[in-house]
């Protein structure tokens, strides 16, 4: 295991899902109150300039999320390589289900895909996830594979599955050839049936026992504000780095603070950072995408915004 760490942010584009039904999900609980989902996305302006604030304080992209059917693929694409320019990294796509063709339309700008499989218990996922079947997640990872691409998966710990159904998960990686697998604990929310989120202990064990079968897949582990002081065990177990922080919401605070020291504690090195504010060229950045006046204003604006709320 290397001695290093990194935060990893995760870009969401929206919203709205138009399957809204995973039990668990905030999306579930937002998707009745939503008249037009076009109106439930992100302005492409605040996505950008958080791009750019990635790349300054050295946070990977974890990847490019949004519900079913809120921005059209080409608009996704047009992101997707937009961030690709600002960052010089390709991205993850975690936007649902795609075909071969669809998944064709983000190339040379994408290092893979994710599919959201959310639990490997079969019962439970049919349950959780009704209207996300493994089938079509299966078949996206089978065409991105024939296209040369990555593979990803993502899992919340703590829908209801048992230590039992670790040898599921690490069957499900040994024979798809998934290449990294994002772990959540669950974070309940107002509206859904879930109250509490698991134990850090039992957490940790599904991160340590994936790592033991597997020494070369890149981990990532989601640890929210209510759970700081579990990274460290996180990180001991085999997690390469973490993820699910509000970084700019809580940039340079305690919280913030925390997780670099809990990088420490686990005896890595944290590489970028949560608590100093980035030198950033705004003219020279914002110019380098080539936007219209009028969106360039609007993007110049929103990281300005952006860098406010960082130093408060």
């Amino acid at each position: 295991m290397v001695n290093k760490t990194w935060f990893e942010r995760a870009i969401f584009l929206s919203w709205y899902c138009s399957r809204g039904d995973c039990t668990f999900c905030y999306m579930s609980t937002q998707k009745k109150l939503i008249k037009d989902p076009k109106k439930a996305v992100r302005s492409r302006e605040s996505v950008l300039a958080e791009a750019i604030i990635s790349k300054a304080c050295d946070w990977r992209i974890e990847f490019l999320s949004g519900g079913y059917e809120s921005y059209s693929l080409s608009e996704i694409a047009e992101i997707t390589k937009q961030i690709h320019n600002i960052t010089g990294q390709k991205q993850w796509l975690n936007i649902g289900t795609l075909t071969k063709d669809e998944i064709k339309q983000f190339m040379p700008h994408i290092d893979g895909v994710c599919g959201a499989i959310e639990c490997v218990n079969p019962k439970i996922h049919k349950k959780v996830c009704p209207s996300k079947p493994f089938e079509p997640i299966i078949r996206m990872l089978e065409d991105a594979e024939e296209l040369g691409l990555k593979k990803a998966i993502t899992l919340i710990i703590g829908l209801g599955e048992t230590e039992k159904d670790i040898p599921l998960l690490i069957d499900f990686i040994r024979k798809h050839r998934i290449d990294r697998i994002t772990f959540y604990a669950l974070n309940p929310h107002k509206g859904t049936p879930f109250r509490k989120g698991p134990e850090k202990h039992y957490y940790a064990k599904w991160i340590k026992e994936t790592r033991k079968a597997f020494p070369r897949l890149q981990i990532i582990a989601g640890s929210w504000v209510n759970r700081l002081s579990e990274i460290h065990l996180l990180l001991e177990a085999g997690a390469d780095a973490v993820t699910k922080f509000p970084a700019i919401q809580l940039f340079g605070s305690k919280f913030a603070k925390q997780i670099e020291d809990e990088a420490v504690k686990a005896g890595r090195k944290f590489e970028g950072t949560l608590t100093k504010i980035p030198k950033i060229n705004i003219e020279k950045e914002i110019k380098k995408l080539n936007l219209d006046d009028s969106m360039g204003k609007r993007a110049k604006q929103k990281l300005q915004a952006y860098l406010k709320r960082m130093k408060r």
